[in-house]
């Protein structure tokens, strides 16, 4: 049996550097293979990409989950978005340097390591029930995740031979989605179907005994699903430490920061890619965030029967960004950034003037537009940068503070208006900035 399991891995790794092969007609990579000990790395590293999509999306999920445990507003429930992207902001520099100082290995090691010590907080939070100790467990599991990001990219690239480096780091992504669809499906069975119905209202009513039973069992049904992710990680994890991979490391550990910050904020393309970066974040996660309660309020349904309708727009998210991938082939990226841009601003005009299940459709429409906009800036963004590339991807990786700031302002506007219908003016404003800046950014130009 033992044998079958190793001709088997054999066969695998040859058909991968067979497609190689005919892929890039590169007949002396078939002749010098020596890839094999590259396989359960990559496996284990493509795992990472799931995991941290998974993350991502079951987090969005809590904003509508805390606003019924804890009777929140939606400003308080904002909070969660703000600990997370803004963990994001604080660790993706820190995480560029880490990695140039020491290898990539360990930059894995340690982004993994807070992201597990995120999710195994989530059981002492349980028990105290303070909002501010799940906004801690959410800080480090995300300041986790930015050092994942900031580390994984570039390392799947260098896991083997360069030729295929490209091809590699597609198939990593690939599985980012699916993680994300993932995280939904697991809210959707762990979480918010064991919410206590009742109001708002209806709890102001009950004893503080009452209220306690219930509290206790919701946040124990929060604290479930990313435990037993915390723990299914903490064995990806010592696998990576005791397990020989390529430390590709730099020759050069030296990070010139005042040279490079001031070239990168020279570089004009660079610096509107940053903007568009943090504006389409905030509108990705106003959006998701902000999908259940908008079709509970417009279909008068439970958190659970909403999510479903989350739950399909990342599925058409998943859907069109193999779309816009295919279409690349006959379209520039910025000609189809550009009509992304403009298809997701009519979108969000109608969700603000519509209403019922025409609203509904437009709202889960937005997710298919978004779906190549983040690769597409980040990659024109970053065009041309050469040796600053790490740290500049890192400053496009802590433009996710949009979604940190630009939620919580949309989470203002819905509590100050009343209607949650208006708090997408926000994700319309941010469509629009992306739509100029797709106009502008026909090639970079470098001051």
């Amino acid at each position: 049996m033992k044998g079958n399991g190793k001709k088997w891995k054999e066969y695998l790794n040859l058909q991968i550097v067979f497609k190689d092969c005919i892929m890039n007609n590169n007949k002396q990579r078939l002749l010098e293979y020596k890839g094999r000990r590259f396989v359960l790395p990559f496996i284990l590293l493509t795992t990472l990409f799931f995991m941290w999509g998974l993350a991502n999306n079951m987090t969005d999920t809590l904003l509508a989950a805390f606003k019924k445990i804890m009777s929140m507003s939606d400003f308080q429930t904002s909070w969660i978005q703000i600990a997370f992207y803004g963990s994001y902001f604080c660790l993706a520099l820190p995480a560029a340097v880490f990695i140039k100082r020491f290898n990539y290995k360990s930059g894995v090691l340690l982004g993994l390591g807070m992201f597990i010590m995120g999710a195994l907080l989530f059981y002492p939070a349980s028990k105290t029930q303070i909002y501010g100790h799940f906004l801690t467990a959410l800080f480090v599991l995300a300041g986790g995740l930015s050092i994942l990001e900031t580390t994984a990219n570039p390392y799947m690239i260098v896991l083997g031979s360069p030729q295929s480096g490209t091809q590699r780091l597609n198939l990593a992504q690939a599985f980012n989605p699916f993680g994300s669809i993932t995280g939904v499906a697991l809210s959707r069975i762990f979480i918010l179907p064991h919410l206590n119905q009742a109001s708002v209202a209806e709890r102001a009513t009950m004893s503080t005994a009452e209220l306690e039973v219930i509290k206790a069992a919701e946040l124990r049904a929060v604290m479930g699903p990313y435990v037993g992710v915390g723990i299914f990680l903490l064995l990806i994890w010592m696998t990576i430490a005791f397990l020989k991979m390529p430390k590709a490391q730099d020759e050069d550990h030296n990070v010139h920061f005042g040279k490079t910050l001031l070239k990168l904020f020279r570089n004009r393309n660079y610096r509107s890619g940053v903007i568009a970066q943090f504006f389409y974040v905030g509108a990705q996660i106003g959006v998701w965030s902000f999908t259940i309660r908008f079709v509970m309020n417009e279909l008068n349904i439970n958190e659970a029967s909403a999510a479903e309708y989350y739950l399909a727009a990342l599925i058409l998210f998943v859907a069109s960004r193999f779309i816009f991938t295919w279409l690349m082939k006959f379209f520039a990226p910025v000609k189809l950034l550009t009509f992304a841009a403009f298809m997701a601003t009519i979108s969000a005009v109608l969700v603000i003037i519509g209403e019922g299940f025409f609203a509904v459709i437009a709202l889960v429409a937005i997710s298919g537009f978004m779906s190549l906009m983040f690769p597409t800036i980040f990659g024109i963004a970053v065009e041309g940068l050469g040796p600053d590339t790490k740290i500049g991807g890192s400053g496009l990786i802590m433009a996710i503070l949009g979604g940190a700031v630009l939620t919580a302002v949309q989470g203002q506007v819905s509590d100050i208006s009343g209607n949650i219908h208006y708090s997408f003016v926000v994700p319309l404003i941010c469509f629009l900035v992306i739509l100029v800046y797709g106009i502008k950014s026909n090639k970079p130009v470098i001051d």
